[in-house]
């Protein structure tokens, strides 16, 4: 039975916008004018990859590529245990590995193609992870942050659990960190986009303290600037995605991605679909990025924000994939979550009084 909360169409919109940002951004090409060129201005619609696309050749329009496989495997597991364990993180990128048979597939990144054969090979989870720098946690971590409405700090300490049989590094666990925490955040009642971002930027510091120490700029410093840079009205649309390019970084690397996640955000306001649009046009590693800010966007628009259109579309390319499905087992969770914050609130309370009554 579909949840009858408030709260379901936020964390539907959640998985649904990581799919849309992935999908839409799935056919960019490395550099915006590029993509521009190829597609005579911005992508206003799903499209194909290219057939000569280095990475997504031959995926179909709507198609959404390992960011949201990943995302939604990270879900599976959450859903059927309850909660978030190295080793079921671990259980659940090896089962994506082998079902889509990651050895081949060339665009998912060496951390990850590192971190899981070590897996494989009967590693220990809490060591696979220690060399993973680039973002490959961060863009799988939305369902974390769906589960924890209004929780930020819990966001966060699962994040870190569930980015560490792949990406144990301070930086990764930053942007990490900032993206479970924005999603957490985007599901409470009337917060504001200002709210999510400063959110994230605090988050990242906290995620920063953990993890093997590695060299990278700081996620939540970069955040602020990609911000910045994104909304400066001096500027065209496509000039300041030019600007969030060329310095801050479409790229791998988690300390660029993340942040440029956050950059497209604020130039879109926050709504799934223009975040979508402009993402592609940026370019890069726009699918992550896309997966990433799209995440929070629908998150805290809710699902009715996203067109029918696109969630049809959606559907049809995906159809392996129950994003109702997915998001009621989230919503369960989020819920339990939600009832032991407020037991212990409630707890609290109960000593303060008690106290002061004495």
């Amino acid at each position: 039975m579909q949840p009858t909360t408030d709260l379901y169409p936020y964390i539907l919109g959640g998985i649904y916008g990581q799919a849309l940002g992935d999908a839409w951004a799935m056919p960019a090409l490395f550099h915006p004018d590029q993509t521009w060129a190829y597609y005579n201005g911005w992508l206003d619609r799903f499209w194909p990859a290219p057939p000569d696309h280095p990475l997504h050749a031959g995926f179909r329009a709507g198609q959404f590529t390992d960011d949201t496989q990943q995302a939604l495997a990270m879900a599976e597991a959450v859903i059927a245990a309850g909660q978030i364990t190295v080793e079921e993180a671990a259980r659940a990128m090896l089962a994506w590995y082998e079902r889509v048979q990651g050895e081949d597939v060339p665009y998912i990144s060496h951390d990850t193609h590192r971190a899981l054969a070590a897996l494989k090979s009967g590693s220990d989870p809490h060591l696979t992870g220690l060399r993973g720098h680039t973002d490959g946690g961060a863009k799988r971590v939305s369902p974390i942050g769906l589960m924890h409405p209004g929780d930020p700090d819990a966001a966060v300490a699962d994040a870190i659990i569930a980015c560490t049989p792949t990406h144990f590094t301070d930086v990764a666990l930053s942007g990490a960190c900032a993206v479970a925490a924005a999603v957490a955040q985007a599901l409470v009642p009337e917060t504001t986009l200002e709210e999510i971002v400063n959110v994230a930027m605090r988050a990242a510091e906290v995620g920063r303290e953990h993890g093997v120490v590695w060299w990278g700029a700081s996620v939540s410093r970069k955040i602020d600037y990609a911000v910045q840079l994104a909304t400066d009205s001096r500027f065209s649309e496509r000039d300041r995605l030019q600007n969030l390019y060329d310095l801050i970084g479409a790229t791998q690397s988690a300390a660029d991605s993340v942040p440029c996640a956050f950059g497209v955000l604020a130039m879109a306001d926050g709504h799934p679909a223009q975040t979508a649009i402009f993402v592609a046009a940026l370019s890069g590693n726009a699918d992550t990025v896309g997966a990433m800010a799209c995440a929070i966007a629908g998150a805290w628009h809710g699902v009715e924000a996203i067109p029918l259109e696109h969630i049809e579309t959606l559907n049809r390319a995906n159809p392996a994939y129950n994003f109702e499905q997915t998001a009621t087992g989230l919503y369960e969770i989020a819920q339990r979550n939600v009832q032991a914050v407020k037991q212990v609130d409630e707890h609290s309370l109960k000593i303060l009084l008690d106290n002061y009554n004495e």
